[in-house]
């Protein structure tokens, strides 16, 4: 039996944000306002565009080493860590090839997530929406 409580979904996408977040928190301020800025745009342009066509934009317009590409990391890695996507998948790829019922699910599973990561980097990054 596991020494850790029952936690909630909200309880867990939150907790794993935050561990993904915490390291930017000492990172430069315009890395900070990148990652930011994408975790409050990132939500909006799933519900425009869908989670494909969002999450492609996204991975097409910065280059690996960039803040928004370690926000995509750290979103494939939290909805690995609550069963949302397999652990061996990638996010984008499999974002495009999901079946409906599997795109539905793993579209709601992102948004849930990026709300925590919305919050996190308002409260933590101190990056408020429009900032970059």
């Amino acid at each position: 039996m596991s020494d850790e409580p029952f936690l909630t979904r909200e309880q867990r996408y939150a907790k794993a944000v935050f561990n993904k977040i915490e390291p930017f928190i000492k990172r430069p301020e315009s890395d900070r306002k990148k990652y930011g800025s994408l975790a409050h745009k990132l939500p909006v342009l799933i519900r425009t565009a869908g989670l494909a066509q969002a999450l492609a934009f996204v991975h097409a317009r910065n280059e690996e080493q960039t803040p928004q590409r370690q926000l995509l990391r750290d979103l494939a890695d939290v909805l690995r860590e609550n069963g949302a996507l397999a652990k061996d998948a990638d996010l984008v790829e499999r974002s495009r090839l999901a079946a409906f019922d599997e795109y539905m699910r793993l579209t709601e599973a992102a948004l849930q997530a990026l709300l925590w990561f919305k919050r996190f980097a308002q409260s933590e990054l101190k990056v408020q929406a429009g900032e970059e």
